[in-house]
């Protein structure tokens, strides 16, 4: 055997060796071993890594005690499981080192104060008036005889466009758009508007048409200021005094566009009927309002988490009352977990489910994870998920952990959900610790 073939059996049997390293249990235990963790204070965290070694541990006792002791350093048997508590929010760093000399991990922990959420699963009615008056489509105005234009399309407006001033005056509704028309087309002068679009600010001169079959002044613009439907209610926090609900953003049916809230509110619902969800066509859940007069709350935000707001009522016909613990992304896995939504009336009912993927993200995303429906009593009122379900809270061991947000068009029996850390988020929840803000906003 030559020099070459010596170098090229040694790589192999190198290789061999390292892949093999990198599959054995103590070493994938070692890697999935976190370099971070965050804890909420009074919810003890259990590791269970079963490596066959002993460490030197170090830490600072004040803010974390480790298997039941309040000592700032002990002996680690990490063949067993470790038990962090808690003991006030702040940061602490956890060192393990092999032989008290040896390097071996470093953990920071992040211990934010506690937070406890009541879960929803009722379905609601939504209400929201736009801030502004959206653009929602172009119509032809003029003469009989003549060429009819839009001269809201000449002025160079587009679908999503937001009107949010004309002539220096706010407007919010469309009544207020046809009453400074006429003004303006009886003067013979144009209007001056300020639209926003994609978040900036555009200057618009506008001269309206004058429409003889209908005999008033046009700007040959469809508008629309207000949308309703149905969600469903995920969280209500009393601590706090905010709701979060629907588990994604509200858009304009004939534009896509997303409605920026000038005011809203959320209203019992009870629903009548539902649409069986089908392979390739999503059903959905049928409600009416219950008493408009009867608000339970008001709508400040609507993000691609869904809308949150402050909640004046506490909402009723909930599963249960008593508050349940939230849970961090990271801690969110794969297997059973339960929903709680409404099939009838106002009767909020628990359905098992299956989580099946869970995405790792650091950064605020609305696809965190897939669920399947595995319960035989949804599947067979249902056929899975439908629309007016998203905003169902998914809990898991306990917790609360996210939202139904999407049904699979092509396989209603699945679908996707957010997170509840980044719905907290956007509720002005904010996981914080002394020194330092836990969110990636």
């Amino acid at each position: 055997m030559n020099a070459n073939q010596r170098k090229r059996w040694f790589g192999l049997v190198l290789v061999f060796f390292v892949c093999m390293i990198g599959i054995s249990s103590p070493f994938q235990n070692y890697a999935s071993f976190p370099n971070e963790l965050r804890l909420f204070s009074g919810q003890m965290k259990r590791l269970d890594y079963h490596m066959p070694v002993h460490a030197d541990m170090t830490v600072d006792s004040s803010i974390l005690h480790v298997n039941g002791k309040a000592e700032h350093r002990q002996l680690l048997d990490l063949k067993k499981s470790i038990s962090l508590e808690p003991r006030q929010t702040g940061q602490a760093v956890l060192s393990l080192k092999l032989f008290g000399k040896i390097p071996f991990k470093t953990v920071h922990v992040d211990v934010v104060p506690d937070l406890k959420v009541i879960p929803g699963g009722q379905t609601i009615g939504v209400k929201v008036k736009s801030a502004g008056v959206l653009v929602v489509g172009h119509h032809l105005v003029g003469e009989k005889n003549e060429a009819k234009v839009s001269p809201g399309e000449q002025a160079g407006l587009r679908l999503g466009d937001l009107i949010v001033e004309i002539d220096g005056r706010n407007v919010r509704e469309v009544k207020e758009i046809a009453r400074y028309t006429e003004e303006a087309g009886s003067r013979n002068r144009p209007l001056k508007l300020t639209v926003k679009r994609s978040g900036k600010l555009l200057s618009v001169k506008l001269k309206p048409s004058y429409d003889k079959e209908d005999k008033a002044w046009r700007i040959g613009l469809y508008i629309r200021d207000s949308a309703a439907g149905v969600g469903t209610l995920t969280f209500y926090a009393p601590d706090q005094g905010v709701y979060g609900a629907l588990g994604h953003v509200i858009t304009d049916l004939d534009t896509g566009t997303a409605i920026e809230v000038g005011d809203g509110q959320i209203l019992e619902s009870n629903v009548t009927s539902i649409n069986k969800s089908q392979n390739g066509e999503p059903g959905e859940k049928r409600a009416t309002f219950v008493n408009e007069s009867h608000v339970l709350g008001n709508i400040q935000r609507n993000t691609p988490f869904g809308i949150f707001g402050k909640m004046e009522q506490k909402p009723g016909h909930g599963y249960q009352a008593e508050a349940v613990p939230v849970a961090f992304s990271e801690e969110v896995h794969e297997g059973p977990a339960e929903i709680l939504t409404v099939l009838s009336g106002q009767k909020v009912e628990r359905f098992k489910v299956e989580i099946s993927h869970v995405s790792k993200q650091k950064q605020p995303a609305t696809k965190g994870m897939v669920i399947k429906v595995t319960d035989p009593k949804l599947l067979e009122r249902t056929g899975g998920i439908v629309q007016g379900m998203s905003g169902s809270p998914i809990l898991q061991d306990g917790k609360l952990i996210g939202a139904v947000t999407h049904v699979f068009v092509n396989d209603p029996s699945s679908g996707y959900g957010c997170f509840i850390e980044w719905m907290l988020h956007d509720a002005g929840i904010i996981l914080r610790t002394a020194n330092k803000d836990l969110k990636a906003a």
